[in-house]
């Protein structure tokens, strides 16, 4: 519990929700909030290095009784960090005057289009919000600089209202550049073109005695990335600590971590947590970007890193963040002389950094396996941390992020795009939120008075976001074509008894999980489909991931077959790795016979192919959310050894349709169609008894296909067209393709 002071309550410093960033809020639990006797809303002392006020709200119930959650802005003002300690105290209601005017200092460099908007929105953003000179503030979607600010009337501490002017000055000259009142702010809620949802300096860099400097840090706080709480809470681990607390280090005995390696697929926000960390405590930022140290003179890449090693020392603490490390740090061998002379510069360099000071080196990759094994053992790049794709809850958390400034219409559930949204990273997501906002733009009246409203209250719909998910595939998957099926089961006639064993297989794990864990049932690894050609394996699969709503990968046999030693095998493995990363999928083999025919008939790629196969199945039992499908029409050519319990265990037939199925396969294809009268299609079903669903759905489109060579005959192409909707299907029709069909 928390402990209690003379006059407050101690709690340790928490980052704060996604979507309180830059609101002055500080969220506390409700045992500490009856202990200080306030309610929510009202203003809070946080005393830190500094003094901060902030507007109290409720935390939610499963954050611990002894934390505090504050932003970037607020950790700034009160001189503290993640994992801090402040004193809360009620701040008295008395002490806390209505501002008449509050003057801030403009971010520098903030360009016009960026100072307009502040103009318009700053009061509208700033209402209701305690400040004090001296403190920074975001205004939401304008900057990811804080705005400072350098004076109130009264002094003190104040409170935005209604009727506060909001003045901005100038850095440089300190003049006033514009005045707008709170009442008369617009609700114009820009977005940044980066898609991120703005942040601040975390530095404490409050205005210095008769002067307006403002310090500028990376922009990005622990608010702004989404979806990896756990992944971000390695990363301070490891290099948080050493930085603020070295001396805790010297008093164990050990050496602080030398480096940290950042891997996962592009666009997950390696980059991002590397500056946040920088960011947040106070360190200095040196980033190598790999191509561009490589000189083509010997030598010149090894000093340039020696220099940016130097540099890092002088200006401790620092982190040197390199980015896409692959390039320059690839595994030595005979041929690379310049990329030898770089890796062996750095592991001299990070060996030295004994002496280092507070230097810590971070390193960002998407290939981790093409990095020299000498980086990666303990004394170089101690702990490496995968940075995957983010679940649904992480995508939620990155869409919180993302349309924090974005003025979202009613009709918009940020829950169910977080569930579309399956193997879409952080970058994705980014692009879906941007794109989003382009729709709406290209979606605005045209008339000038309307547009001019609309464009001072813009309003993002849920048919934006429609049309931006359509827009924006998901780049961990792309490598692979990974789909979203339209496909679901009722556009697959008959197979009921197949549709209700893949249900069973598959969509209940995924949607009964906590029965399967209640009751320690692991669900089927794989699922084989087997049966005749043309009966529908391959739409039952598609219509399955459609049910699901899950990543359809889908691997023809035969496209994995290479020529070259083990280039097959690494197919297998990659496939597997992106299906593992952007879970739920359902990874779909197509023609399975063709790369799992028995071992032992001589074929070698075969073989490995097979042994591959069998190491990634039995490997599955990890991930219960990656599901294989395969299909054939040649099960006794499978090698035994994948159709075992654990492996490709649910064998599910596929047969020829019987009566019933074949009237619902011929209701799918004929639907929409302009049958003529005289077609009665449960009658033809009984007719067509040993045709497939591929057969059933060739007679129907050759039966089309003669309608309209009917019409298209008769008259030229204008005048056919004209006659399109006189056309009709009739029974000779069908008669004369099954004829054709029949003679085939």
């Amino acid at each position: 519990m928390s402990s209690s002071e003379p006059n407050g309550v101690t709690l340790s410093v928490r980052a704060a929700e996604k979507g309180d960033a830059g609101r002055g809020v500080a969220r506390i639990p409700e045992p500490v909030r009856r202990q200080l006797g306030i309610l929510s809303g009202d203003a809070v002392v946080i005393d830190g290095e500094e003094s901060t006020v902030a507007k109290m709200w409720p935390a939610d119930p499963s954050v611990p009784d002894n934390a505090i959650q504050v932003d970037g802005d607020t950790r700034a003002n009160a001189g503290v960090h993640v994992g801090d300690t402040v004193t809360v105290r009620p701040k008295d209601k008395s002490t806390i005057a209505d501002a008449d005017r509050v003057t801030l200092v403009a971010p520098p460099g903030l360009a016009e289009n960026q100072r307009r908007a502040a103009e318009t929105s700053a009061a509208e953003k700033l209402r209701n919000r305690p400040v004090r000179a001296g403190e920074q503030v975001r205004i939401e979607g304008i900057d990811q600089q804080p705005f400072r600010v350098t004076d109130t009337d009264p002094d003190g501490d104040v409170r935005i209202t209604s009727a506060t002017t909001i003045q901005l000055v100038d850095l440089e000259t300190g003049s006033n550049a514009t005045t707008a009142s709170s009442g008369a702010g617009s609700n114009d809620r820009g977005r940044q073109s980066d898609g991120s949802a703005g942040a601040t300096a975390g530095t404490d860099s409050r205005l210095e005695t008769g002067t307006t400097e403002l310090e500028a840090g990376s922009g990005v706080t622990y608010e702004d990335i989404g979806g990896l709480d756990e992944e971000l809470e390695q990363v301070r681990e490891m290099i948080e600590l050493p930085l603020s607390e070295p001396e805790l280090f010297r008093r164990l005995g050990v050496e602080p971590p030398s480096g940290v390696l950042l891997y996962g697929p592009p666009g997950t926000g390696k980059t991002l947590i590397a500056r946040a960390v920088a960011n947040e405590v106070d360190a200095a930022f040196e980033t190598i970007s790999g191509p561009e140290i490589m000189s083509k003179y010997k030598g010149e890449s090894e000093e340039q890193l020696r220099e940016t090693f130097e540099k890092a020392r002088e200006e401790a603490p620092t982190i040197i963040f390199f980015d896409e490390i692959d390039s320059i740090a690839g595994t030595r061998d005979d041929d690379g002389d310049a990329e030898n002379r770089i890796v062996g510069q750095l592991l001299t360099l990070m060996d030295g950094l004994d002496g280092r000071g507070e230097v810590i080196v971070i390193g960002a990759t998407n290939r981790v396996d093409a990095i020299d094994p000498a980086l990666r053992r303990g004394g170089r790049f101690d702990r490496e941390i995968q940075i995957g794709v983010p679940d649904e809850s992480g995508r939620r958390e990155i869409l919180e992020v993302h349309t924090r400034g974005m003025p979202l219409a009613d009709d918009v559930d940020i829950d169910a795009i977080a569930r579309r949204t399956h193997g879409f990273v952080g970058a994705d997501l980014d692009a879906v939120a941007s794109e989003a906002a382009m729709a709406a733009i290209r979606d605005r009246p045209t008339e000038t008075d309307e547009r001019r409203e609309w464009n001072r209250n813009p309003t993002v719909r849920k048919s934006h976001f429609d049309a931006a998910l359509a827009a924006v595939e998901p780049s961990a998957m792309r490598e692979y074509v990974a789909e979203s099926p339209t496909t679901d089961f009722s556009d697959v006639g008959g197979l009921e008894e197949a549709k209700q064993t893949l249900r069973e297989s598959v969509e209940w794990p995924l949607t009964y999980d906590r029965l399967f864990e209640e009751t320690n049932t692991d669900p089927p690894s794989g699922v084989l489909l087997y049966g005749p050609p043309g009966t529908g394996k391959t739409l039952l699969a598609r219509a399955l991931a459609g049910e699901t709503d899950v990543n359809f990968v889908r691997v023809d046999g035969p496209e994995i077959i290479d020529r070259y030693v083990g280039e097959s095998e690494k197919a297998i493995r990659e496939v597997f790795e992106r299906a593992r990363q952007s879970a739920p999928s359902i990874v779909f083999f197509d023609e399975l016979d063709a790369i799992a025919a028995a071992r032992g008939d001589g074929h070698e790629v075969t073989e490995r192919v097979v042994s591959q196969l069998l190491t990634e199945l039995d490997g599955m039992r990890e991930n219960p959310n990656l599901v294989v499908l395969a299909a054939t029409n040649r099960k006794d050519q499978i090698d035994p050894a994948l159709l075992r319990p654990g492996r490709l265990d649910t064998h599910v037939f596929v047969g020829e349709p019987d009566l019933d199925a074949r009237e619902k396969i011929l209701a799918v294809h004929t639907q929409g169609k302009p049958l003529a009268d005289d077609v009665d299609v449960d009658e033809l079903a009984a007719e067509l008894e040993g045709y497939t669903g591929a057969d059933l759905e060739a007679l129907v489109r050759d039966a089309s296909m003669r309608a309209i060579r009917e019409v298209a005959a008769e008259s030229d192409p204008e005048t056919a067209n004209e006659r399109a909707g006189e056309v009709r299907i009739e029974r000779r029709h069908f008669e004369a393709a099954r004829e054709s069909t029949d003679g085939m």
